[in-house]
């Protein structure tokens, strides 16, 4: 499939921190609109000047990607005001922690209601006008504990990797439709997605070690999300699918698949410190 031109309408949930406001300096850059939405207006507001300084322009508005009504007012502004879009990117998410049989069930609605139906309503809304195009591109930010599945992160796992079976699927219906999908899959990387979460947390990472070991992981990690944003400005460019955008997440990929039972036991020994024992 040959590569796509340049974006010049772009839609990014969750863009007022970390990779969303990454990924709109990134696309900024190429000189594209950027839709800003957050339900933090101070922060989607301070992305827009970002945006503005990096060459591009657009608007903010706000979107809790909980609620159909945020999308259907966005749906209506981007066809009023730009006639369609682009690129739809959904970034928006939450962190929690805990184990399958610990983790409780107001933890699990609320990590798949932000991190999977924030996706779903994402595309319902949106989709239709690239459908209508003939044209687009869909980002789904997946990560890659959706493919590793550590312990102590069973929610977040799980919603991770639906978001990656979503994108696969979506992937077959919009093809014919002419509408490109995408699903990045980064590993850890310098981001204020623990805060967020603390923000909105339901039983998750405050309350578990997981908070800790997460944090010292982000700390070490030499990918950036600036890193993690060209990859997918890039991928969106070529019409590439899955984004693994750490070497050693693709080292890991590539073993799990070749060999599960020793990506296991490599694994189990490399997250031992991941639950609380006793």
């Amino acid at each position: 499939m040959s590569p796509t031109p340049a974006p010049t309408r772009v839609v990014i949930t969750g863009a007022g921190s970390g990779l969303g406001r990454a990924l709109a300096r990134a696309f900024a850059a190429q000189g594209a609109k950027i839709a800003i939405t957050d339900r933090d207006l101070d922060a989607a507001a301070a992305t827009l000047q970002a945006v503005e300084a990096a060459g591009g322009g657009g608007f903010v508005q706000p979107l809790d990607v909980t609620r159909e009504a945020d999308f259907v007012a966005l749906a209506q502004r981007l066809a009023a005001d730009w006639g369609g879009l682009d690129v739809l990117i959904n970034n928006a998410g939450v962190a929690t922690a805990g184990t399958v049989a610990d983790a409780g069930l107001a933890q699990w609605q609320q990590v798949l209601d932000i991190n999977l139906l924030g996706c779903v309503r994402g595309v319902q809304a949106l989709a239709p006008m690239m459908v209508a195009q003939g044209r687009g591109h869909i980002v789904n930010v997946a990560s890659f504990a959706g493919i590793a599945n550590p312990p102590g992160m069973a929610s977040y796992n799980a919603a991770k990797a639906a978001v990656i079976s979503l994108s696969e699927t979506l992937r077959f219906e919009m093809a014919p439709r002419g509408v490109g999908v995408t699903v990045a899959c980064p590993s850890f990387f310098k981001t204020r997605l623990l805060e967020t979460s603390r923000e909105q947390a339901v039983d998750g990472l405050p309350s578990s070690p997981m908070e800790g070991i997460v944090g010292r992981l982000m700390d070490k990690a030499t990918v950036t999300a600036d890193d993690v944003a060209r990859d997918i400005v890039d991928a969106v460019a070529r019409r590439r699918f899955m984004v693994i955008t750490h070497a050693d997440a693709r080292r890991l990929h590539q073993l799990k698949r070749l060999s599960p039972s020793l990506h296991f036991k490599l694994a189990r020994k490399a997250t031992a410190g991941f639950l609380r024992h006793g």
